[in-house]
């Protein structure tokens, strides 16, 4: 070939190179405009409220934290009290940056996650939602910053709130580090969900998530928070954790936020839990509490065995998963009738009023719990304290106990059944459960479930009247671990593998 060929075919080649490159450019550059009116299209089918700051680049929001005066701050002393240099303090604040940030995508929230919601929660459950004052949450200002403050049951409440909130807003939750591994943290980012260390107590990790919650507040970002900060291991309310609360009432201290923030607290309430059993052995013994993989084994157990039988048709909804808002409270309202400059103060000055705060909010959701028919039949046979009960007593009792949560306003739900419907209702899973029969005119408890009747009916106690139920095994002090494990049919890990995870 001769220098003139070369040169051409070098010619040839570049101008492939430069029309295959702008194609790509030019098919990215549409695909990606495709996607952008999907979303916007998806946002006005849902009629959904989602702040812009959910929008912005990870790249805009990672170096408005770093540059944060605070953060620059927090890296100083801890520069100054680990003799580190300003490299690598930098370094493990982009760490812990890069671990909270969520990437929150529309399509993935709503076309992903509302639709595997809207299937999942079909199948399982019959989902009612109620609200106790809907024109005091239809009053709350568009420009104010709302928070859902909610009871933890089980995991299930991401995706149930979740689902039930879908058609209004675009909820951010606050998760834990056992959803940091993967495929579950690339969802929950996506879903625009921000990642939490639990009992880790570094001065810097703190002060960068604290910026963070208190920026994505600042921008009106929707967030839910679970205030017991753990989920409840014997049905009951654990006390409230006020870290988040805290974080969030200091935006309030910047000068520039004029607007209001208003808590919204959301009872939940089910007639099964999914992981029931795992809570009530890990609540008898924590060293019954089964490693992390061992979880996960059996989280893909449980998924393929559902699958099958909804494959084949055999698959039956596990009752009633309800969920009732309550009446919001303004954050401001509440510092009003608090000594001046509350937030202000130091934080050994701050923290009790802000503990109020959160016990208030708390019991706002504890009177509020939807009460089903399993927690309410649970209650009812566990009040005689003996594991045979003739059928009709049972009845009259549940009828005594529903009349007595309609006098004080509590949530019943289908509270317009009578005692036998609500009673059969209950029976269906009692039955699936194998855990109460009914011979004839007497209704039997099985003795070595009544930790899981106990479970369901906590979730209700202090709704009943005091000294209704009676303290039972979930409340006993056991110390023989076989001993559990014999009486209960439940199979403790293997004593030489170290318990994985936070607790």
């Amino acid at each position: 070939m001769t220098l003139h060929d070369w040169v051409l075919l070098a010619l040839l080649a570049v101008t492939l190179a430069a029309a295959t490159l702008w194609l790509t450019r030019a098919a990215t550059s549409a695909f990606r405009a495709r996607l952008r009116a999907w979303g916007r299209r998806t946002v006005l089918d849902y009629q959904a409220r989602i702040a812009r700051y959910k929008l912005v680049a990870r790249r805009a929001i990672r170096d408005e934290l770093i540059l944060d005066p605070r953060v620059v701050d927090a890296m100083r002393v801890h520069m100054r009290d680990h003799g580190l240099d300003e490299r690598d303090v930098r370094a493990r604040v982009e760490r812990y940056i890069d671990e909270i940030l969520p990437f929150f995508n529309v399509l993935s929230y709503y076309k992903v996650g509302y639709n595997l919601a809207r299937l999942v929660l079909r199948l399982l459950y019959k989902v009612s939602i109620e609200y106790e004052d809907w024109p005091a949450l239809d009053r709350i200002p568009r420009r104010d910053v709302v928070v859902y403050l909610m009871n933890h049951r089980s995991n299930a409440d991401y995706v149930v709130v979740a689902y039930v909130l879908a058609r209004g807003v675009a909820v951010s939750y606050a998760v834990g580090e056992w959803a940091r591994i993967w495929p579950l943290d690339v969802m929950f980012r996506s879903f625009g969900s921000y990642f939490i260390r639990r009992r880790y107590r570094e001065p810097l990790y703190h002060t960068v998530l604290e910026r963070y919650v208190q920026l994505i507040t600042r921008h009106g970002v929707v967030q839910g928070i679970f205030p017991e900060g753990a989920l409840s291991r014997d049905g009951r309310f654990r006390p409230a954790k006020i870290g988040l609360l805290d974080y969030i009432a200091g935006t309030l201290r910047e000068p520039d936020f004029d607007r209001d923030i208003w808590f919204v607290p959301v009872a939940i309430g089910y007639d099964r839990v999914l992981e029931d059993r795992t809570l009530i052995r890990e609540c008898l013994d924590p060293a019954l509490r089964p490693p992390r993989v061992q979880q996960l084994f059996s989280v893909g157990q449980y998924i393929a065995f559902n699958t099958a039988r909804f494959l084949t048709g055999r698959i039956r909804r596990y009752g009633r998963a309800a969920v009732n808002f309550g009446a919001p409270v303004s954050l401001r309202a509440w510092l009003a009738r608090q000594p001046a400059d509350v937030l202000g103060s130091p934080r050994e000055v701050r923290l009790p009023h802000v503990q109020r705060l959160a016990d208030e909010m708390l019991e706002r959701v504890q009177s509020i719990v939807p009460v089903t028919p399993v927690p309410l039949a649970a209650a009812v046979l566990l009040s005689f304290d003996r594991d045979a009960i003739p059928l009709a007593e049972v009845l009259r009792r549940l009828a005594e106990y529903r009349d007595h949560l309609l006098a004080i306003n509590a949530q019943v739900v289908r509270a317009d059944r009578s005692a036998e419907d609500t009673w059969e209702h209950a029976m269906l899973m009692f039955r699936m459960r194998r855990t109460v029969l009914v011979e004839g005119p007497t209704v039997v408890v099985l003795a070595r479930q009544r930790p899981l009747l106990e479970y369901y009916a906590n979730a209700i106690r202090h709704l009943l009247p005091s000294g209704t139920l009676p303290e039972g095994q979930l409340f006993s002090p056991v110390q023989d671990v076989g001993e559990i494990s014999s009486k209960y049919r439940l199979q403790p890990p293997p004593a030489a593998r170290p318990r994985a995870g936070p607790g």
